[in-house]
């Protein structure tokens, strides 16, 4: 009978899941170890995937889009709750090997499960339009994932994703807090980032040194404005760069001088010695809409 927590068997009338004794198995037969390069931590805790799971609230007529799949630990409870899964991995010898995991695990899962070899960073299209995004994150490359795959793949209307727990906290952010920042208002851009929890150590291999956190979103419109998403993003990017700096000073090179800062702020209805830390995405928009262009 095949394992799933921690080795142990499966109860009757629940599908198997990845224990420690079977990603380490998997491992040495693929001859892989996890890599920092990567970002690499595989679960493997049977009761964190049916958490992670549970937590997204899947339907179950969903495509599910996960990047990073590894060893398959999460793609087998995705299979579990969704129709389809679109599992994006960057790791040749991992994507190779997660359709025959998966379907010795789950034997209906060959016409429902996509594995694309690719760079998560630079996906573009997929075999299936997903409807939500369900990941374990490599924390090095976690906000720019994310805000790439939101950009790129509009129908994307919810998910759950793990990431280091202290970027979980800068992604759900409110404007006044001080870990508010560049990844919270660009996230804020496409979607309503809420904390959803807090998962510990050791139920990755390898452990890593601090906690991981899930950050649950669910797609808005966004801020109506005349501005592109690319300018009000230049906005954010120049008012967060110089962040101890008021908005006067920090846009300055942004808008061609203090004096065209201050013009575009009072247009805005911001306070010019307020600081960006405080604006939320809307006001970035509006900001965005005053510039000047620069004379010749």
């Amino acid at each position: 009978m095949p394992a799933n927590d921690g080795g142990r068997p499966a109860t009757a009338g629940t599908a198997p899941l990845l224990g420690a004794a079977d990603i380490r198995r998997l491992a040495d037969e693929l001859d892989v170890r996890p890599t920092k390069t990567l970002g690499q931590n595989f679960v493997i805790d049977g009761n964190t995937i049916r958490r992670i799971v549970a937590a997204a609230h899947i339907d179950p007529q969903e495509t599910v889009l996960e990047v990073g799949p590894g060893l398959g630990s999460l793609t087998l409870g995705l299979l579990d709750a969704a129709k389809h899964v679109v599992a994006v991995e960057i790791d040749p010898k991992l994507a190779a090997k997660l359709p025959e995991t998966a379907a010795r695990l789950r034997p209906d899962a060959g016409s429902r499960l996509d594995v694309v070899l690719a760079d998560a960073m630079r996906v573009t299209e997929l075999p299936q339009q997903p409807t939500a995004l369900v990941a374990n994150l490599p924390y090095n490359v976690a906000v720019p994932v994310v805000l790439h795959l939101l950009e790129h793949f509009p129908s994307l209307e919810h998910g759950l994703v793990m990431v280091q727990d202290e970027v979980a906290d800068r992604l759900a952010a409110k404007p006044g807090s001080k870990i508010y920042g560049v990844p919270s208002v660009k996230a804020a851009w496409y979607s309503q980032m809420r904390k959803a929890g807090v998962i510990g150590m050791n139920v990755f291999w390898p452990a890593p040194k601090i906690a991981s956190g899930l950050v649950e979103f669910t797609r808005h419109e966004p801020p109506q404005t005349r501005a592109t998403r690319k300018e009000v993003f230049a906005v954010i990017d120049a008012a967060f760069a110089q962040r101890r700096k008021t908005l006067r000073a920090a846009l300055a090179g942004w808008a061609g001088s203090p004096a065209a800062a201050e013009d575009a702020l009072r247009a805005a209805n911001v306070d010019p010695s307020a600081r960006g830390e405080v604006l939320d995405v809307h006001a970035f928009a509006r900001i965005a809409e005053f510039k000047q262009p620069l004379m010749a």
